[in-house]
C-alpha cells in the first residue's frame, strides 16, 4: 500500500552462526508506490522508497563485535530480511512479517583458490583467480586487529587479482603484539608473491587500512616492487612502533593516552591521543613519501574517530609529486571503509584494547563512500597493474 509505514529488519549471520556488531538493524520505510526496495544505498535516490534509520538493535551476545567474514572460501554470509507492518521497533514472537527473504553474500567467485602461506617468515593466505594467469598481484593489509583477515582479498581475487592477505602479528607463530615494523618482512612477502608462477610482475600493488595503511605507505616509499598503493584512513608518520629496514630506523611518535576520551557507553575515542604531526618535534617520525616512485590512492573518511586521516593525507600529499597521488575524501565516512555491502561498524572491540574503540561514521554517508571508493580502488589497481579478468559472483 502506498505510503503505508512499515519496518524493515535485517539479521546477518557469520560462519560461526552469530550476529555481529551492526548486523541487526531496524528501519522505517514509507513506500511511495507500495514497494519496499531492499537494497544498498543508491547514490541517486529513487522515489520508490524512503528509508530512514530509526534505531539499531544488536543481540546481547554480539555487543561491540565487528561483523567480519573469516571463512571466505567455505561459506557465504546469510542476510535474512523481514518486512513488518507498522512503526513499532521491537518485534515480538507474535508479529508475523509481511514478507521475508534470505540473501547470500559470497566473498569469492567460482573457482577462486585459497592457498595457506607459510614460507620463510611470511604468514598469510594467497587467493588466486581461476585459470593459468598470469594475474596482477596485490598485498592486502589490515591494522591493529592483527591476525589474518581475508574478505577484501577474496573480493579482489574475484576481480582477477592474485592477492596475498598478509598477517604481520597475532597470527600463528608471528609475534603476539606489534613491537616494531620490520620492513624486511614485508619485502620478503612482496618477493614471494612476485615469484609465484601465476603472478604477473614486475610490480605489485598494496592495499592497507589503518595501521596497514601506514605500512603500505612505507612499502611504497622503500620497496621499488610496489608500484600502486591504496592508503585507507592511515597516517603518514610512525606511531607507537618504530620502523626498521636494513640499518634504517625511523622512531615513532608516542601515543598520549592521557588524552583519551570515553563515550557514554564506555568506548574509547582515540582521536585525541595523537600528537600534532605538524610539530617540528615529530619530523623525524615522518615517512619520507617524497621518495615514492609509484602511484598512491588516498581514501579518507572525514568522520574518522580513530585519528585525523584527512590531515595525515594532506601532509603526505604536500610532499609528493602531483602526478604521484590521488586523494578521495568522504564527508560522514568513518575509519573502517570497506567494500560495499559491509555494515557500518562505528564502534567495536579490538584485540589488545581494554575497552571498545570508536571508529566513527554516519550510516548513509559511510555506505555511499564504500560504494564509490571500492569502484575507484579496483579501477586504480587495474590502471597501474594492468587489466584483470573479473569473475561473476
Amino acid at each position: 500500500v502506498a505510503f503505508q509505514p512499515c519496518r524493515v529488519g535485517e539479521r546477518s549471520t557469520s560462519s560461526l552462526g552469530r550476529a555481529g556488531a551492526g548486523a541487526v538493524r531496524s528501519s522505517v520505510a514509507w513506500p511511495s508506490r507500495g514497494c519496499v526496495e531492499l537494497g544498498g544505498w543508491d547514490p541517486c535516490p529513487k522515489p520508490l522508497c524512503l528509508v530512514r534509520c530509526r534505531g539499531e538493535g544488536v543481540e546481547p551476545d554480539s555487543l561491540f563485535r565487528r561483523l567480519v567474514k573469516r571463512d571466505v572460501a567455505g561459506s557465504p554470509f546469510l542476510v535474512h530480511l523481514e518486512v513488518f507492518d507498522g512503526l513499532c521497533l521491537v518485534t515480538g514472537p507474535q508479529d508475523e512479517p509481511l514478507a521475508t527473504c534470505t540473501a547470500e553474500r559470497w566473498y569469492v567467485g567460482p573457482g577462486v583458490q585459497r592457498v595457506p602461506i607459510r614460507e620463510g617468515r611470511v604468514r598469510g593466505a594467497l587467493l588466486l583467480p581461476p585459470g593459468p594467469g598470469p594475474f596482477p598481484a596485490v598485498i592486502d593489509l589490515f591494522g591493529g586487529a592483527g591476525g589474518l583477515i581475508e574478505f577484501r582479498a577474496g573480493l579482489l581475487a574475484s576481480r582477477g587479482f592474485a592477492v596475498l592477505a598478509l598477517a604481520f602479528f597475532a597470527y600463528e607463530d608471528l609475534p603476539r603484539t606489534l613491537s616494531q615494523l620490520d620492513l624486511e618482512y614485508f619485502e620478503e612477502a612482496a618477493n614471494l608473491l612476485l615469484q609465484h608462477p601465476k603472478v604477473r610482475g614486475p610490480g605489485l600493488g598494496v592495499v592497507g587500512v589503518s595501521k596497514g595503511a601506514e605500512v603500505a605507505l612505507a612499502m611504497a616509499t622503500f620497496l621499488p616492487q610496489v608500484v600502486a598503493t591504496v592508503w585507507i584512513n592511515g597516517t603518514a608518520f610512525l606511531h607507537g612502533n618504530p620502523l626498521t629496514y636494513k640499518g634504517l630506523h625511523i622512531p615513532p611518535i608516542p601515543y598520549h593516552t592521557e588524552r583519551m576520551l570515553f563515550t557514554e557507553l564506555g568506548a574509547m575515542d582515540n582521536s585525541a591521543i595523537f600528537a600534532d604531526p605538524r610539530d617540528p618535534a615529530c619530523s623525524a617520525s615522518a615517512i619520507p613519501v617524497e621518495k615514492i616512485q609509484g602511484k598512491v590512492l588516498f581514501v579518507v573518511g572525514e568522520d574518522d574517530r580513530s585519528f585525523n586521516s584527512k590531515l595525515f593525507a594532506q601532509l603526505a600529499t604536500a610532499r609528493m609529486r602531483q602526478d604521484a597521488y590521488r586523494l578521495l575524501s568522504y564527508p560522514g565516512a568513518g575509519h573502517l571503509i570497506e567494500p560495499p555491502g559491509s555494515p557500518l561498524c562505528s564502534v567495536s572491540s579490538l584485540r589488545g584494547s581494554p575497552r571498545p574503540v570508536v571508529w566513527g561514521g554516519e550510516p548513509q554517508a559511510h555506505a555511499k563512500a564504500q560504494e564509490h571508493s571500492w569502484q575507484e580502488i579496483v579501477q586504480f589497481l587495474e590502471v597501474h597493474l594492468g587489466p584483470a579478468a573479473s569473475i561473476k559472483l
